[in-house]
């Protein structure tokens, strides 16, 4: 080993030391290149982006030291030989921490890739298994549906060809109690005028309030039932040709409707039994967007009720008719007060909903006037934090941009530079979010406000029905007639 200050010449006395893939110091560089090319000026090339790709391939694709240590090189300062400058050698492009931070940076895209490929795997077959016990739920439900259709259908038919057999084997018999009879008929007018005006003033609700509710079916219901009434007691009045034609004509309308009920029930059966292997399975493209249907199970249901309320009522006038007519006076008097007094229930059931709707409808006004108020001042909030932020981009931007001006070599990405360029970014961004925000808060706060338009205006639609069920429809029924008045005895 030499001793610290040898000569030059016991220095060149040494073996060549061994090939490393320091580069050398940029003075080196500098000397290097004006001893090589002397009719180029390279003065100023090294404060220019230009650089010799040669050696920063080597230095960035096979390292074979790790980084220098002030602390090694201290430590080991006493046993180095004496420093020979290789001026063949240049810097590095890379620091170490760039190496581990891209290593790391590596690792970490792997990992999450991974990780987002092994649960997309996971999904998708869950996604599979969850969509074919739903299709097999689904399925089985239709088919349960199908096989209570036909259940009903033939509870249906039952009811049908009962009533068939009723009005097949009904005879008629003709009374003369014309006069108590007619008072009756004439009696029956008036609640009928009031059931028909009270619909007739229901039609003047507004909006969301103009439902078909209970209220209504029962109003129509009472109209049906006296209607109902008044042609019994009409039927009373004719003769037995008229009440045979009338016969023949329910009993015709029960007829078609147990034919298409039969039609039904054999399609809705074949369809009940069909399965996946069944033959004559095909597709049927778009078939899925036809409706052809022209009722619903509450409209098909009240149809078939109909007519056999209208069979019942026909027969039961004939078999009244036949014994005597007093029955049919107490029967239809009892159907108009015990349709009467479901009518005022439901009335008084329904205002009782109204009032509470309309009181609920003011404690969500007035906790939307709040919201609008609180997301009001979150608006300004976010406005001025926006304001706020500004001033720090402003601050950054004009930091890089005075550092721009640096001469030459002193245009360094140091850390200042970096950690510039990333406050710009990170307060940009963060203006970009607030800003989404205070759109996303506009926009709730137009929500609020059509919110609250909304509420005012189904506060007055409530109002309005209240009036119209309270004061005007409840006090009209107040005039319906005695059930002495109703059987004919005034």
């Amino acid at each position: 080993m030499e001793p610290l200050g040898s000569t030059l010449t016991a220095t060149y006395a040494r073996p060549p030391p061994a090939p490393t893939s320091f580069l050398p110091a940029i003075s080196t560089l500098a000397s290097s290149y004006r001893n090589s090319f002397p009719h180029r000026n390279f003065t100023h090339s090294l404060s220019l982006p230009w650089r010799p790709s040669t050696y920063y391939k080597v230095a960035s694709n096979f390292p074979t030291l790790g980084p220098y240590c002030t602390r090694s090189q201290r430590v080991s300062e006493s046993s180095m030989l004496p420093f020979v400058s290789n001026r063949t050698t240049l810097f590095t492009r890379y620091t170490p921490d760039d190496w581990y931070r891209s290593n790391l940076t590596n690792f970490q895209e792997s990992n999450t890739s991974r990780h987002n490929s092994e649960r997309l795997r996971v999904d998708t077959s869950r996604l599979i298994q969850d969509k074919y016990q739903q299709i097999r739920k689904t399925q089985a439900d239709t088919t349960q549906n199908l096989g209570e259709r036909v259940n009903d259908i033939g509870f249906w038919k039952s009811e049908i060809t009962h009533e068939l057999d009723e009005m097949i084997g009904e005879t008629n018999a003709l009374t003369d109690v014309k006069k108590r009879l007619e008072r009756a008929l004439a009696e029956s007018e008036a609640p009928l005028q009031v059931a028909r005006e009270c619909l007739f003033h229901r039609e003047k609700r507004m909006g969301i309030d103009l439902v078909h509710d209970e209220v209504e079916k029962q109003l129509l219901t009472e109209v049906d039932v006296i209607l109902c009434c008044q042609e019994r007691m009409k039927l009373h009045l004719d003769k037995a040709i008229a009440q045979l034609a009338a016969n023949r004509a329910a009993q015709h309308e029960l007829e078609k409707d147990l034919s298409d009920k039969q039609a039904a029930q054999r399609i809705d059966d074949k369809c009940h039994h069909l399965r996946n292997t069944s033959e004559g399975v095909s597709f049927f493209r778009g078939v899925e967007k036809v409706d052809a249907t022209v009722s619903v199970p509450e409209s098909w249901a009240k149809f078939t009720d109909d007519n056999i309320l209208r069979s019942q009522c026909e027969r039961a006038a004939s078999a009244k008719l036949r014994n005597e007519i007093e029955n049919l006076l107490v029967v239809t008097a009892n159907e108009m007060w015990n349709q009467f007094n479901r009518v005022n229930l439901a009335f008084t059931n329904r205002i009782a909903e109204t009032a509470d709707a309309k009181n609920k409808i003011q404690v969500h006004l007035s906790k939307t006037l709040q919201e609008i108020f609180q997301t009001e001042r979150t608006i300004e909030s976010i406005k001025k934090a926006i304001k706020e932020k500004s001033a720090f981009l402003k601050v950054a931007q004009t930091r890089l941009d005075e550092r721009t001006r640096r001469p030459n070599i002193e245009l360094c990405r140091d850390i200042a530079q970096v950690r510039l360029v990333n406050e710009v970014y990170e307060v940009d961004d963060t203006i970009q979010t607030l800003q989404q925000r205070l759109r996303e808060a506009e926009d709730t706060l137009q929500f609020l406000v059509h919110t609250k338009a909304t509420l005012e205006h189904d506060l007055a639609v409530k109002a309005n029905t209240l009036y119209i069920d309270q004061e005007k429809c409840m006090g009209m029924r107040k005039s319906f007639p005695t059930t002495l008045r109703l059987v004919g005895y005034c």
